[in-house]
C-alpha cells in the first residue's frame, strides 16, 4: 500500500482552496439603440474598432462559400454558394433536414431501421469584423442492417454466436473427474 506518511497525502497535495474569481470580457461588440455597432474595450469606446464594424458584410463575409461534402447527390450545396450570414443558421439546418429526409427513407426501407437522427451546427467568428455565423452542420446516423429473421440466415448473428462459442470454450472445465 502506498500512502503519506501523515493524514495528507504525499501524492495528493493539498492546495488552500480561494474563491473563483469571476472573468471580465476585454472586447465586446454592442449595438447601439440606433443599429450601428459599437466596439467597447474595457469599459471604453474604441472609434477604430466601431468604425471596423458595421451594419454591412465585410469582404469575408460576402466571399465565404458553403459546400456539401456528403456523398448524397440529392441535397442542396452540392456546388460551393454564399448563403448571408443572417439567415446561414436556417439554411444550414435546411440542408441538414435534408439529410435527415433521405436517412428517414432508407430507414423505412424492409431490411434496415433507422435508430437515430441527430444534427450538429458549427458556428465560427469572422476574424475580419468579429461576427459569430453558423459554418457548417453535421448528420450523424444510425442504422440497423436486418438480414434475416434467423440466426441461420443472419450473418451477423452466426459470428456473434461464433465469438460467444469461443470465449466460453474451456471455461466450464472439470479437473476433478
Amino acid at each position: 500500500m502506498i500512502g503519506g506518511i501523515s493524514s495528507v497525502s504525499s501524492i495528493y497535495p493539498a492546495y488552500p482552496a480561494m474563491p473563483v474569481q469571476s472573468i471580465r470580457p476585454t472586447n465586446r461588440v454592442t449595438r447601439g439603440s440606433d443599429g450601428t455597432s459599437q466596439a467597447v474595450v474595457d469599459g471604453v469606446k474604441d472609434a477604430e474598432a466601431s468604425k471596423k464594424i458595421q451594419n454591412e458584410e465585410c469582404q469575408t463575409c460576402k466571399n465565404r462559400k458553403y459546400v456539401d461534402g456528403s456523398n448524397e447527390g440529392d441535397v442542396s450545396f452540392k456546388a460551393p454558394a454564399h448563403i448571408n450570414p443572417n439567415h446561414a443558421g436556417a439554411v444550414v439546418m435546411g440542408h441538414e433536414q435534408e439529410h435527415v429526409a433521405n436517412a428517414r427513407a432508407e430507414g423505412s426501407k424492409s431490411n434496415k431501421e433507422l435508430v437515430s437522427v441527430s444534427v450538429t451546427l458549427q458556428t465560427s467568428t469572422c476574424p475580419e469584423c468579429g461576427r459569430v455565423y453558423v459554418s457548417g452542420g453535421v448528420t450523424h446516423t444510425t442504422m440497423k442492417t436486418i438480414l434475416g429473421g434467423d440466426e441461420n440466415t443472419n450473418p451477423y448473428a452466426r459470428q456473434r454466436n461464433r465469438q460467444g462459442y469461443q470465449a466460453a470454450s474451456g471455461a466450464n472445465l472439470d479437473l476433478t473427474a
